[in-house]
């Protein structure tokens, strides 16, 4: 088993005909993901590397494909309505890759989806891999290794650096996600957490979170009186100016809210070992299965 995505997703790429697109639909392609289907308006009945059919729109690739998982690479202008396409659609996980869509778009997008039988992850996110299974996002795919660790960031890099630290100590993962950094996005910490903790293939996860927000304190309660599993993390921007917005749109500390140490806090008090720098997240992680048995 694992999270969201596996060796049956049937992916589809929203925007396969553009630089960034085509150029990652064919590293997953490469990866082994089973890519099913390209939509690119206008350019319906042509072919990509070949083999991809491409299709006018989501509802002609989902009936003639059965595709259930949709990555998107949409500019900006556009991608908050190839989410609604998506989820109009049926398409059962979404995941927006796409960067700088305006606020008021993607309030309106989520607005869109809610009630339906869909998964947002993003957008501004590098998507979610299954490592050895499927790799839906723009992740280098070599650092990942099989495993049971799970992990969940709003921080591309980051993502990686855990990734590289877990495979280098032999542990693998059974499934990254990268949820992004906008204010308003899909799939939040607590969503990942909930999935990672009823999965019987992961034993423990990092959750790498950032200033700004209270996701990352709502998952900490969460985990506090639900998840037995061993629990490590980190939080970014501990020495961030207060009021300036750092990397991603969504960091930014306001009105004394959404700071780092509020952050690690909420964590410690919920019993998980809080990472002191990016370097030792899989230092932490070792630590707090030991405390649970598990090494």
């Amino acid at each position: 088993m694992s999270v969201l995505v596996d060796k049956n997703t049937r992916l589809l790429v929203q925007g396969i005909t553009g630089s960034a697109g085509a150029s990652h639909a064919k590293a997953c392609m490469d990866y082994g993901t089973n890519v099913v289907a390209g939509v690119t308006p206008g350019k319906g009945g042509q072919l990509f590397e070949g083999k991809v059919p491409i299709f006018d729109s989501v509802q002609d690739a989902r009936k003639a494909t059965g595709c259930n998982a949709t990555m998107i690479f949409v500019p900006p202008p556009f991608a908050a309505d190839a989410i609604m396409e998506a989820a109009d659609a049926g398409i059962e996980l979404i995941i927006c890759i796409t960067e700088g869509i305006p606020i008021q778009d993607m309030q309106k997008a989520k607005k869109f989806i809610e009630g339906r039988k869909c998964t947002l992850i993003g957008p501004n996110c590098p998507g979610i891999i299954t490592p050895g299974q499927c790799k839906a996002g723009i992740m280098p795919g070599y650092i990942h290794k099989p495993g049971r660790i799970g992990i969940v960031s709003r921080s591309g890099t980051l993502t990686y650096e855990a990734v590289w630290q877990v495979s280098n100590l032999g542990l693998g993962q059974s499934t990254s996600i990268g949820i992004g950094g906008d204010p308003v996005h899909g799939m939040t910490h607590l969503d990942a957490v909930k999935l990672f903790a009823e999965d019987p293939d992961t034993d423990a996860f990092i959750l790498i979170g950032e200033i700004g927000g209270s996701e990352e304190e709502e998952a900490a309660a969460w985990i506090k009186d639900n998840c037995k599993k061993p629990v490590a993390a980190f939080i970014a921007g501990a020495t961030a100016p207060p009021g300036r917005r750092m990397g991603h749109a969504g960091a930014i500390v306001a009105g004394g809210k959404g700071t780092a140490a509020a952050k690690q806090e909420a964590l410690r008090e919920a019993g998980i070992l809080v990472a002191p720098t990016p370097g030792e997240m899989g230092k932490t992680l070792v630590e707090a299965m030991k405390q649970k048995g598990l090494l």
